[in-house]
């Protein structure tokens, strides 16, 4: 029986560090997540967008939803599809 090769993606990292290697369909499914709830709320704290991922992701996500929620923000960071607000504490995130 032939197994279906599932296909993968090479996170970035803004510092240039090395990415991880991930599903695609679930770094698809967390980067929709993270990209639309940032649009909905303007400017967002890590900590409630992470809060939020949780509630909402349980149950309908397969892996560590806050393992990949930070794997994906960096992502996105590095690709300058959100960005990191300065000078911010705690950290806020918005779309660029």
């Amino acid at each position: 029986m032939k197994r279906q090769i599932e296909e993968k993606i090479i996170t970035l990292h803004p510092l240039g560090k090395k990415g991880a290697n991930i599903s695609l369909v679930k770094y698809q499914q967390i980067k929709d997540f993270i990209v639309e709830t940032i649009a909905k709320h303007g400017e967002i704290t890590f900590t409630k967008l992470s809060e939020i991922a949780l509630k909402e992701l349980t149950g309908k996500f397969d892996g560590k939803i806050k393992w990949y929620v930070v794997t994906v923000k960096l992502d996105l960071e590095a690709r300058q599809i959100i960005e990191r607000i300065q000078k911010t504490t705690p950290q806020k995130l918005g779309l660029k």
